[in-house]
């Protein structure tokens, strides 16, 4: 009977069924790219985004020794908006803004694919099996940046999607004894099996109507006089810089030392001396601050746009002589 036993135990254990190859699988998500309000006129601006990625095994019977050991390759392309990789683009209706993702946060090499000059990023990763199952994760951060000087961008919302063939997860794995299984050295090919995914996500921005608040003003200097006989005329130049087709009204108030609307400039002895601003050659055409009214209009090319002041000192009784002057505040409304 005791030997009976102990042959049909042996026979029980033989006939045990062999562990099962495992499949394992790789995915990948990603958060948007997204830069916020982008100033034309100012510096750079840097963003960053997470890319998560995760794989699993299951169907190994093991206590940790099996497992999986995988290469991983993440392809990044141009882009529903783009043309090129150098410069990636988001577009606003037909208006482009240029941007690029970067592999290192120096922002000095281009993320691209595993088909181009640039390449992917890859990782490799160990996905220990304890109990039949096992998975392991992994992040990586991808660097944006939209360059700075583009000045004649279009305000308006831009975007750009990486979905489908825009994105792409290749895996390669081996399975077995992880002390003993090696990676395999390509994503594409080599190992026990292997895999592709995407990994959708958007680059997104803003660009909002504004004026440069520090453009340039030339004073308005009428020079050394004598009599004021007769008028004396000077032109001055203000140079706003407003965003690409965005409308906007110059204004100059009536200075310091006005009576009414008479605009004075004063010397230190506290004499006057009238004078006027004028929108037109003619000096016809008052140039007040009241938009609509006596303003000047215009519309922003992204670049400094040079306006004329138009100056006059009319005939008047001559006060005594001294240092004349005024502060004029000139006003951009858009």
């Amino acid at each position: 009977m005791i030997r009976m036993l102990s042959l049909l135990l042996l026979l029980g254990l033989v006939a045990l069924p062999l562990p099962s190859r495992a499949a394992t699988t790789c995915s990948a998500s990603m958060s948007d790219i997204v830069f916020g309000d982008v100033n034309p006129f100012g510096t750079h601006v840097d963003v960053q985004a997470t890319l998560n990625y995760s794989c699993s095994s299951s169907g190994i019977l093991g206590l940790g020794l099996l497992g999986a050991r995988a290469r991983l390759c993440f392809s990044i392309g141009i882009g529903t908006q783009g043309t090129a990789l150098d410069p990636r683009r988001m577009a606003s209706g037909a208006n482009g803004l240029l941007f690029n993702l970067y592999k290192t946060s120096a922002r000095n090499t281009i993320w691209g694919t595993r088909s181009d000059s640039y390449g992917a990023v890859e990782t490799t990763m160990d996905v220990p099996v304890t109990l039949g199952s096992g998975s392991a994760n992994g992040s990586l951060t991808v660097y944006g940046r939209v360059p700075a000087s583009q000045i004649s961008l279009v305000p308006g919302n831009y975007a750009s999607a990486f979905s489908g063939s825009h994105t792409q997860l290749a895996y390669r794995y081996n399975e077995g004894l992880l002390n003993l299984t090696t990676t395999p050295a390509s994503c594409a090919s080599g190992g026990s099996g292997g895999g592709t995914g995407t990994f959708a996500f958007n680059a997104q921005a803003s660009v909002s109507k504004r004026c440069v608040p520090n453009f340039a003003v030339q004073n308005i200097d009428f020079g050394t006089q004598g009599l004021l006989t007769s008028a004396i005329d000077t032109t001055a130049t203000i140079s706003p810089q407003c965003t690409n087709t965005t409308p906007y009204q110059i204004g100059l108030d009536n200075g310091l030392y006005a009576s009414g609307n008479m605009r004075r400039m004063r010397s230190g002895a506290n004499r006057h001396v009238t004078y006027e601003l004028y929108r037109d050659t003619g000096r016809n055409q008052r140039w007040g601050n009241t938009q609509n009214v006596d303003t000047v209009t215009a519309t922003g090319s992204g670049s400094a746009q040079n306006v004329t002041i138009y100056g006059r000192v009319a005939p008047q009784a001559t006060p005594t002589a001294g240092s004349y002057s005024d502060t004029v505040t000139v006003t951009i409304t858009y």
